[in-house]
């Protein structure tokens, strides 16, 4: 079966509904990445500062203590299984965009990979293994990264691409 470009010979009420979908669903992720800056967990001090907490520092512009191993389960648990939905939903409308092969399978499988070392480092970080701060961010750049390129790429593709 051919599906590469599928996307395109859509009618034009499919697509409209697929980019309205990829819309709000930018802005959820977008939403999500402004919390992490509130938080302060964009850089590897950050990571760690959040989940083993800052009560040593009397100099903390803000008290942050260690989280408990029933409220780390519940961040990796509610994050892994979102954050899977929502790439494999933007993945799923992507395998029909019209791309090279090979760009289109990095930009649907390596986000599953980023959420299992986004997440499994952060578990990781909080076990004490301090050197998977930089795993953490590295991987969550990385998923950031390919998530904004589907975007823009299905958005492209849904609402100015016309078919040959």
């Amino acid at each position: 079966m051919r599906y590469n470009g599928l996307l395109l010979s859509l009618p034009r009420e499919i697509r409209t509904f697929l980019a309205v979908f990829v819309i709000v669903l930018s802005v959820g992720y977008v939403t999500g990445l402004l919390f992490v800056g509130q938080t302060e967990t964009t850089t590897p001090a950050g990571i760690e500062e959040n989940y083993l907490g800052n009560e040593d520092d009397p100099d903390a512009e803000v008290m942050k203590f260690e989280k408990g191993e029933r409220e780390m389960l519940t961040i990796i648990h509610t994050h892994v299984l979102s954050m899977s939905f929502i790439f494999f939903l933007l993945g799923g409308i992507l395998l029909f965009a019209q791309l090279p092969q090979r760009i289109k399978f990095f930009l649907i499988l390596e986000p599953f990979f980023s959420i299992l070392l986004t997440f499994g480092g952060i578990y990781f970080v909080w076990k004490g293994v301090e050197w998977m701060k930089y795993i953490v961010v590295i991987s969550g750049i990385l998923m950031t990264f390919c998530f904004a390129a589907s975007a823009i790429i299905l958005l492209y593709q849904l609402l100015l691409k016309k078919a040959k």
